[in-house]
């Protein structure tokens, strides 16, 4: 069973309405910037300083995968998450998990995208320009 946490980011976000804007690949990670509802002229970033496996689903806020049980913690309008037990993460290489080191699963949920990431990084927040 998936088991999801919320994350606090101290940053009001109403999830149904943000959605992923920017995404970047860099030499060790990943940036992805997402709207902040009633804020025009900034966005919330998310990055990670190591490698990553990442996932975008479009126009799909929740994963695809079934389960045979109910998702576990998910809370109504929450943005960011670390998730146990959900098939992505399991699914993934695990000789790239072991090289890696232990590994975290997350999921960023708006709207319009989900991202998933399975990363050894911790994920920072920061609110920056448009």
């Amino acid at each position: 069973m998936p088991r999801y946490s919320p994350i606090k980011i101290d940053v009001p976000l109403q999830a149904s309405r943000s959605d992923l804007v920017s995404f970047e690949w860099s030499t060790n990670g990943i940036t992805a910037d997402f709207i902040l509802p009633d804020d025009d002229t900034h966005l919330l970033r998310v990055s990670f300083d190591k490698q990553c496996i990442v996932r975008i689903l479009d126009e799909m806020p929740l994963s695809t995968e079934q389960n045979d049980t109910p998702n576990e913690g998910l809370v109504s309008e929450h943005f960011a998450y670390w998730l146990e037990g959900a098939a992505f993460a399991r699914l993934q290489s695990s000789a790239w998990k072991d090289v890696s080191g232990p590994v975290t699963h997350y999921q960023f949920v708006t709207g319009w995208a989900c991202m998933d990431v399975l990363t050894a990084a911790t994920p920072a927040f920061a609110v920056v320009r448009r």
